[in-house]
């Protein structure tokens, strides 16, 4: 089955030193999921790779090509299980992962290891290129997301789908419209919001810290990404809350 973001584990520029790659689809809970990992050099010539999707050995060699591959982000408890397979192939690589990963990996005997924990500032590896947040007020998801200020593009993976329905079987067009996740009003799954029922505040004050930081592109790991208007995107996609 197409993704609808054909080709697959390509390098596809978005900005002066950043691209998406999109990755083949995954099962979650029965459901076909398109992938995307984001791609940052840093000033250093680093490589920083956010929600690593299926390495190809095409795309390695790619990724290499750009510049030594150093760090490895696991974002929130769902986007790890590639990670292991790109700290093989770039060994040096160091891996970072949000709050609850490393156990929920090892709980479902996924290998790998997760060197550092993600939190509420960006560590100094990156800090003043990429700035960083742990969103609050779930109490299951705990999801980092990122700023790249030179691009202006903001880094989320399942805070916001944008499932573009012509890309779906017609069945998960019934479940992704009950959830609000379809384009062109994507959104925060309804079932991840009730995680966020006690602790509305908390996520609205994150939220508003993200619009603030005015970005122009929105990149999701799931669906159509927000080439423009990012900040907009953001105030419609969480209007629920705001």
């Amino acid at each position: 089955m197409d993704t609808g973001y054909e080709p697959l584990n390509t390098l596809k520029p978005v900005a002066p030193d950043i691209w998406v790659v999109d990755g083949p689809l995954i099962r979650f809970y029965g459901m076909p999921f398109s992938t995307r990992a984001t791609v940052v050099r840093l000033a250093s010539g680093e490589i920083w790779v956010h929600s690593p999707t299926v390495l190809s050995e095409a795309l390695a060699t790619d990724i290499a090509a750009l510049g030594p591959v150093t760090h490895l982000i696991a974002p929130n408890w769902i986007h790890y299980a590639y990670v292991d397979d790109w700290s093989a192939r770039f060994p040096e690589a160091t891996t970072w992962a949000a709050p609850g990963v490393a156990e929920r990996a090892m709980k479902h005997g996924m290998p790998g290891r997760f060197d550092h924990t993600l939190g509420q500032e960006a560590p100094a590896a990156w800090r003043g290129e990429i700035d960083q947040l742990l969103v609050r007020g779930s109490t299951v998801h705990h999801e980092a997301v990122f700023f790249h200020r030179a691009s202006r593009t903001l880094i989320l993976t399942d805070l916001i789908e944008n499932f573009e329905a012509r890309n779906l079987p017609w069945w998960m067009r019934w479940a992704t419209k009950f959830l609000g996740v379809v384009d062109p009003d994507g959104g925060m799954p309804r079932d991840m919001r009730l995680t966020f029922r006690k602790n509305r505040d908390l996520l609205r004050a994150d939220v508003h810290r993200m619009i603030g930081w005015a970005p122009e592109r929105v990149v999701l790991a799931h669906g159509r990404w927000y080439r423009e208007n990012g900040a907009a995107e953001l105030q419609r996609a969480f209007r629920w809350v705001l």
